[in-house]
């Protein structure tokens, strides 16, 4: 891990935090902070789990939202992160827009439990897998997690932005629509996200380029040589140098 931090000389706390390197000003390490940001299967867990593999603290967010929701998933006897999305239900669902605000409650819940830990522990690493609805919890959280967090989207060409439909169609996991699904009369709830999926990409994406630092193409990422000094070193590249 050690190898991985020299990589990241160049992060500083607060705006964008910092790598585990001693500094001349404080002679104390800095911790790593990673918060990925993007749509439902663009690469946030799996990007997660290599850096965690290489020895780095990471969160899951739907994780810590699907506990907090297992009294409610039980009760339908539902169960792991497509349990939440069968909970939830299709968007056309008469329960859909309750569960998409208690979904919402506890996402916020969540991430304000996680920003709470870093403000505390100003030496704590982490590396946070948040949800594709992040940027619904709020101005004042999305402040916080800029302040604590190197905030990186993993954005979606045209041609992965199919797959992404294709990935939701087939393998449903939670999506906060947030009237973003709108069926036409005669049309089937498959037709409406075919139609409506790639609207809410545009207007997340928009989001989520407001709140980054830096964002990496998914497309680039999907090279498997890649592995975690590499990905570190891509943020690097991206984001620069304040020297």
């Amino acid at each position: 891990m050690v190898e991985v931090l020299r990589l990241l000389p160049w992060l500083g706390y607060h705006a964008i935090v910092g790598n585990s390197l001693m500094t001349p000003e404080t002679n104390r390490e800095k911790p790593l902070r990673l918060a990925l940001i993007g749509m439902s299967g663009a690469g946030k867990t799996f990007w997660t789990k290599r850096l965690a593999a290489s020895g780095y603290p990471a969160v899951s967010c739907d994780d810590r939202i699907e506990e907090k929701l297992v009294p409610r998933l039980a009760a339908g006897g539902y169960a792991g992160i497509n349990g939440v999305a069968a909970w939830m239900g299709w968007p056309d669902s008469a329960t859909y827009t309750e569960r998409e605000s208690e979904y919402l409650a506890e996402e916020i819940h969540t991430l304000d439990e996680i920003l709470t830990e870093l403000e505390k522990q100003l030496e704590k690493s982490l590396v946070l897998d948040t949800t594709g609805s992040v940027i619904y919890t709020g101005n004042n959280l999305l402040m916080r997690l800029r302040r604590q967090m190197t905030i990186v989207h993993l954005a979606a060409c045209a041609e992965e932005q199919q797959l992404l439909i294709e990935r939701y169609l087939n393998d449903p996991k939670p999506v906060l629509w947030r009237g973003a699904f709108q069926p036409k009369p005669g049309e089937g709830p498959r037709e409406t996200v075919a139609r409506c999926y790639p609207a809410l990409i545009a207007a997340r994406r928009q989001s989520y380029e407001a709140l980054a630092h830096c964002t990496l193409q998914v497309a680039v990422l999907r090279d498997g040589s890649l592995d975690a000094r590499a990905f570190l070193k891509m943020i690097q590249s991206k984001t620069g140098n304040p020297r």
